[in-house]
């Protein structure tokens, strides 16, 4: 048996559905943990999913993949939890909200029976709405429990800036804030390529830059009408999370966590570009916007807090 590189870190992903089996597979293959336990309502899915990811370790990495309950949450380093109803196509994010809600409030006390030190990711949709509800029901500290929140918006939003000027995505500095959904606002006013601001880029056009917006908007409308769910991406945005806690990176993303005054909201959970590293969400990152933006956060805000009020948690 070849000696595994990776580090001696549990994780617990609850939900072996598309989005579930695309964050194992990318752990497998990034090799950052040293055990991945799928816990799925459906056994024999999460077990079929198992057998099918340990076929391919001699490929990828000696590491411990395999079917569990809740029980296996003890000693985790981290509890990802992708499982919920699925948009379907048409329908808002926030129209899942009570299906998901319900979900939620039967999978967190299972969790917390076996740990209260794990970081707990939330995938599932309404990401916001849901990342609140976790964090009501555990009583956890706001650090501990975050939501995947914008952050594959932003990687649509940059894939597209860099797209349409011919760049690497990741030679974009660019960030969309807010509700993962609908509300949602990209901050065009610190968009940089390279360190030159956008209006100064070659086919630069405000235009165009609002065609931009509404396609990384409607992306998942898109990707869902075509295939019926988005996994793949999102399951990367997942992986990323746990590398930066794993490595300490104190990497930005714009996660959705629960705010405590930055620009005068307090009691919701949204996205702003946030600091990533052993101990979860570290800092909000302090980050300029312009009175459409602003006006464009409050809102989106404002539309969470509503929904809020329906909750029965």
């Amino acid at each position: 048996m070849k000696k595994s590189s990776c580090h001696p870190s549990k994780v617990v992903i609850i939900g072996a559905g598309r989005v579930g089996t695309s964050f194992a597979y990318a752990m497998m293959i990034r090799k950052l943990v040293s055990e991945i336990v799928l816990i799925d309502v459906n056994k024999e899915k999460a077990m079929g999913e198992c057998m099918d990811l340990n076929h391919g370790i001699a490929f990828a990495e000696t590491l411990n993949i395999y079917c569990g309950d809740y029980s296996d949450c003890k000693n985790a380093d981290y509890v990802v939890i992708t499982a919920g109803a699925s948009q379907r196509p048409g329908e808002s994010r926030l129209k899942l909200v009570q299906r998901n809600t319900e979900i939620l409030k039967s999978i967190i006390p299972q969790i917390l029976k076996h740990t209260t030190t794990a970081k707990i990711i939330l995938v599932t949709n309404p990401v916001d709405i849901l990342t609140y509800v976790a964090l009501k029901i555990s009583g956890l500290p706001k650090n501990q429990v975050f939501g995947s929140g914008t952050t594959l918006d932003t990687s649509r939003f940059r894939f597209l800036l860099g797209r349409h000027f011919d760049v690497s995505p990741d030679s974009v500095d660019a960030y969309i804030v807010g509700e993962h959904g609908d509300s949602e606002v990209a901050v065009f006013s610190g968009v940089q390529i390279a360190g030159i601001p956008l209006e100064k880029m070659k086919g630069y056009s405000e235009k165009k830059m609002m065609d931009i917006y509404k396609h990384t908007k409607n992306a998942a409308y898109e990707v869902i009408k075509y295939k019926k769910s988005t996994h793949f991406a999102i399951g990367l945005v997942a992986t990323e999370f746990i590398e930066a806690m794993e490595l300490n990176q104190r990497k930005v993303y714009p996660v959705s966590a629960l705010l405590d005054g930055e620009f005068g909201l307090k009691d919701v959970c949204l996205s702003l570009p946030c600091l990533i590293g052993k101990d979860g969400v570290e800092k909000v990152m302090p980050i300029d916007l312009n009175a459409r933006e602003l006006k464009g956060l409050k809102a989106s805000a404002e539309q969470l807090k509503k929904i809020y009020k329906t909750l029965k948690i």
